[in-house]
């Protein structure tokens, strides 16, 4: 049966509209139940698949990868700790220019906005292992807040030491260092860099594997935390060895008058680490001019710090070495050289400044002991290190 419409339209006009309801009305139940029974399949599917999931890999997993972004809105995170915490691992990827750049910022504000404990950064620069270590653990042990270690030497010579050592993991990315060459500069700058990304050191003691110490770590410690100066070697050498090792071209940089020497071997406050990591300036006329024989770790950083800073110098070292035998090294002492005697000898044999006074406390380490030391090193360890 045909049911028709007639719509009224402006003037008079109708249409008539005629449409099949009991097509419509047959059809229409049909596909709606086709649709719920497809949504209804696949809600089924969806839930098994969900279900499957949860037993496969736990429950707690699943939670947790929902919720382990989520931080609580009361939950402060301190992003000072990006700037004061130090490396946990020293080894990185940084090239020298980065590690150099980010090693020269420094704070202008001479306060810290939290509880800053000054520490000692002991830098071993060395050739292989590290034969000396029990006796550097001696001295280090108990005092793990006031100092940190850092160690440059060839991958290949790297000694694996046990977690409980003070030298564990305390190795940087190092190169090849040359005896008398603007790689060994390098390599000490690599030090104090990697060092200085520590917030909290404040003195850098450069040392080598043939070093020891000749006080317990409260004496050096307070010596350098005392001490108005750092200890640099630097004098002016008017001989063959000093100022003939001057070269022209270094004008107008450094001149004659300017050229120092002194030990390698140093001990410097922070400032003057800064001063050495962010020198663009002397390094590149010490790196073409002095070559050997200008043995440049003889002369770079005395040369710089006495023209930029030399009122922070006390030019000495407060590491003893004997030039007693002559030539180009220094005497190295073995085990028949270790005595009671021979320290009484080091530690009473000279006068010294500090702070503007005089002393005869003026080394704080000793250079150079062979690994056959070791034994009566360790021996006298309990009587030398308990010194003050």
């Amino acid at each position: 049966m045909q049911c028709s419409r007639v719509l009224q339209l402006e003037e008079g006009k109708e249409i008539v509209v005629t449409s099949s309801r009991t097509g419509l009305t047959k059809a229409f139940p049909y596909k709606l139940l086709l649709l719920l029974g497809f949504f209804l399949a696949f809600t089924v599917v969806l839930f098994f698949i969900s279900v499957s999931t949860i037993k496969y890999y736990g429950i707690n997993s699943v939670v947790t990868s929902v919720t382990s972004s989520f931080v609580p809105c009361h939950e402060k995170i301190n992003d000072l700790d990006k700037w004061i915490k130090p490396l946990v691992v020293l080894m990185h990827n940084m090239s020298d220019e980065e590690l150099l750049w980010g090693a020269s910022f420094m704070p202008r504000r001479k306060e810290y906005p939290f509880n800053r404990v000054p520490k000692i950064a002991f830098m071993f620069l060395t050739m292989g292992p590290l034969p000396l270590a029990p006796l550097w653990e001696r001295l280090l042990k108990g005092h793990e807040k006031l100092y940190s270690v850092y160690i440059h030497s060839p991958v290949s010579s790297s000694a694996k030491f046990p977690a409980s050592s003070v030298f564990y993991r305390r190795h940087i990315p190092s190169q090849v260092a040359e005896w008398g060459r603007m790689t060994m500069c390098d390599a000490e700058r690599r030090l104090l860099a990697n060092a200085l990304l520590d917030i909290s050191n404040e003195w850098f003691v450069l040392l080598s594997e043939s070093c020891i110490p000749l006080f317990n770590f409260t004496t050096i410690y307070t010596y350098m935390t005392k001490s108005e100066h750092s200890f640099m070697g630097s004098f002016d050498d008017p001989g063959a060895y000093g100022r003939g090792r001057y070269h022209g071209n270094m004008a107008p940089e450094v001149f004659i008058d300017q050229w120092r020497k002194g030990s390698q071997w140093f001990e410097i406050n922070r400032e003057l680490a800064v001063s050495i990591v962010k020198d663009t300036l002397y390094y590149p006329k010490f790196k073409e001019f002095c070559q050997p024989a200008c043995y440049v770790d003889e002369h770079y950083f005395p040369t710089m710090l006495t023209i930029e800073k030399p009122a922070a110098l006390a030019n000495r070292s407060v590491t003893w070495v004997d030039w007693s035998r002559g030539g180009a090294h220094p005497a190295t002492f073995g085990a028949q050289d270790i005595n009671e005697e021979f320290f009484a000898r080091i530690l009473k044999g000279d006068n010294c400044t500090y702070n503007g006074g005089y002393t005869s406390m003026c080394y704080l380490f000793a250079r150079k002991f062979s690994p056959s030391a070791l034994e009566p090193l360790v021996q006298i360890a309990p009587k030398l290190l308990s010194s003050g």
